[in-house]
């Protein structure tokens, strides 16, 4: 009897231990089997994952609290990321392009100013200098060889040159050059400058002409050795005409274009430039190519350089290139969300490069879905997907509650200057509409709401993505304690639920948070309950779930057809068959058959009215068609005169 007892005593020893061990195992990270915060992952999902600062109050005379950031910069520095952004308050930096930190390093002098909008951010002589955007000539350039400390100072008090949308470039003889501009009616201009005093090199009695100047037109416009660099001609090239779907001509504040950026490759000059204006669809990046830092430049014929129309990430223009660890060329973007501010926006990161006739592009196919982060030097030609598929696309989903539809103001104007106001509503359905722009959101924030979405039958889920939306948020600018807890459940039964996820300790700020899964696990459904929501009610746009649906791929498209405008040769529509065994489909085009880098993600839909192509341009068209299960091999090319 003596004996049972001792081995009674043992055994209940035994499990305090391995309940205290889960239980330390827990509270030092939410480690479960699947899913451990502290594992480096393999893939990153658009937009970027950064904690994006929330808007200073009434920004642009808009009342309701929500976050925003556009404009990027990625530059490596001492071997690690760093990104810059509009009005961040500070900078993220990684090691790997995928887990961002934040450094606090405001400018910001007034509460409702801008703080540092659209800035430029570049290593000079192994110094990292950056600088906003500004018309004013007073503005400080400012330096650190310590950026992670948040501490920098001031390269020259008075650079004296009034730059909007800014990029600094050094060239390989160690010459500085700065590139600016944003306008309807203006070019981008460039002027090399001292390194010591920031001022332009060149005619100084132009410059001085410049400096008394006083109407924005005026400060813009080229004086002396400050060149244009990049104009738009939207008569020519459709993709770079003003309107949601490049519609609206004349243009009522003319053709926008912005967002300078150089890149140097194999001796020839990129001047990349933004256009035609962020809050729509076809916001890309173009690219002038040219002998000489400051141009002449050239057209390149693959245009846009970056485009993503379509998806659940749309836009992609107003970013840099940049080349990883490795020597992979990446290009970043703005996409839109453009709901309560049609600044609203966030930021996005394509695979990029230049193939073997230094055409510079950027592969934007399936960009909103995981894509591989770098280890080595490889291809982009073909982009970098990691192959798993989207298998949340309008599946089911029940809540724990749901917010009344709402008459809203739109911020916008009619044709008769009176506001515009929509209803909007806040149902399920808007978390697997892969729409940025709609979003579900419960009554409350409290512990305990939740959601819960049927797959239809067991899939392999690979990642998640979980997308949060600003409704009803009182945040504004940065603060401590913004973040999101949460635990995530999957099922087969929806009886008996396994805790895949456990961010119940988190602390770290994510409102796109995306979450690559240690191992995968197969479940058809999958719960997420609310513990601590950053700001305002607890609201989702999308609820997003990646891997393999483990069936069958879908068939090849039928009857695809390009029809292009006789009239207008900027326009064409693409039509093809709808297929019951696919929920999308990728248009692929270019200048080659060999050359189709851009492509458009279409959901649901037959057709597409595409009008971005440019005049007296040949190109070439493919389609494929995708589900849950993978993508279908690619129809024969056609060739569009």
């Amino acid at each position: 009897m003596k004996n049972r007892y001792k081995e009674l005593r043992r055994l209940i020893l035994l499990f305090l231990i391995m309940f205290n061990n889960i239980i330390l195992a827990q509270d030092a990270g939410g480690k479960t089997e699947w899913f451990d915060p502290a594992t480096p992952a393999t893939t990153y999902c658009n937009p970027i994952s950064i904690g994006y600062n929330y808007t200073t109050y009434n920004h642009n005379g808009i009342p309701e609290s929500r976050r925003s950031s556009a404009d990027p910069v990625i530059i490596t520095y001492k071997g690690e990321y760093y990104l810059f952004a509009t009005n961040q308050a500070g900078l993220f930096w990684s090691k790997d392009m995928s887990d961002w930190n934040f450094v606090y390093g405001s400018f910001q002098r007034q509460p409702g100013d801008d703080d540092q909008c659209a800035p430029a951010a570049w290593v000079v002589n192994d110094t990292l200098f950056y600088v906003g955007s500004t018309w004013k000539r007073d503005h400080p350039i400012w330096k650190t060889a310590d950026p992670k400390s948040g501490r920098w100072t001031r390269h020259v008090d008075k650079a004296m040159l009034p730059t909007w949308d800014p990029a600094i470039f050094q060239d390989d003889d160690k010459k500085v050059y700065m590139y600016y501009g944003s306008s309807g009616k203006l070019p981008l201009v460039g002027v090399e400058v001292d390194y010591n005093t920031w001022l332009p090199k060149g005619n100084q009695a132009d410059y001085a002409t410049l400096y008394k100047a006083t109407e924005v037109e005026d400060i813009q416009k080229p004086y002396g050795q400050i060149k244009e660099v990049a104009i738009l001609n939207p008569s020519a090239h459709g993709w770079e005409r003003f309107g949601p779907n490049n519609d609206m001509e004349p243009a009522p504040w003319g053709n926008f274009i912005e967002g300078a950026w150089m890149t140097k490759h194999n001796g020839k000059y990129y001047m990349q430039y933004g256009a035609p204006a962020t809050e729509f669809k076809g916001y890309a990046n173009g690219v002038h190519v040219g002998n000489n830092p400051l141009g002449p430049f050239t057209y390149q014929k693959h245009n846009p350089m970056s485009y993503k129309p379509g998806g659940f990430v749309i836009g992609a223009g107003h970013g840099n290139t940049f080349a990883d660890n490795y020597g992979n060329y990446w290009n970043t973007g703005t996409c839109k969300i453009s709901i309560k501010d049609r600044f609203e926006r966030r930021i996005d990161m394509f695979p990029a490069g230049f193939d073997k006739d230094d055409v510079m592009y950027s592969n934007t196919s399936y960009g909103d879905f995981p894509i591989m982060l770098p280890t080595k030097l490889r291809n982009h030609e073909k982009g970098a997907s990691s192959g798993w598929m989207l298998l949340s696309y309008k599946k089911p989903v029940t809540v724990s509650s749901s917010e009344e539809c709402m008459e809203i103001e739109t911020h916008r104007m009619d044709n008769g200057g009176k506001k515009v106001y929509e209803k909007f509503c806040y149902g399920a359905d808007n978390l697997t509409d892969e729409n940025i722009q709609t979003y579900w959101a419960a009554k409350s924030n409290n512990p305990g709401e939740w959601i819960q979405m049927d797959l239809g039958r067991s899939m392999e889920i690979k990642a998640l993505q979980i997308n949060y939306a600003d409704h009803k948020a009182t945040q504004f600018n940065k603060a401590m304690d913004i973040y999101y807890q949460y635990k995530i459940f999957m099922s087969d039964d929806a009886v008996n639920w396994t805790l895949v996820v456990d961010k119940s300790k988190n602390d770290k700020d994510a409102p796109h948070d995306y979450l690559e899964l240690t191992k995968s696990i197969k479940a058809r459904y999958i719960k997420m309950e609310n513990i601590h929501n950053a700001s305002g009610l607890f609201a989702i746009s999308d609820f997003r779930v990646f891997g393999n649906g483990l069936l069958e791929k879908p068939k090849a498209v039928s009857s695809f057809k390009v029809n292009r405008n006789k009239a207008d040769s900027r326009n064409a529509i693409i039509s093809w068959k709808k297929q019951n065994d696919a929920i999308g489909y990728h248009i692929y085009y270019g200048i080659t058959p060999d050359k189709l880098y851009n492509s458009i993600m279409v959901y649901g839909d037959s057709s597409y009215d595409f009008r971005g192509l440019d005049k007296s341009t040949k190109y070439y068209f493919t389609i494929e068609a995708f589900n849950e299960n993978g993508i279908s091999v690619k129809n024969k090319i056609i060739e569009v005169k």
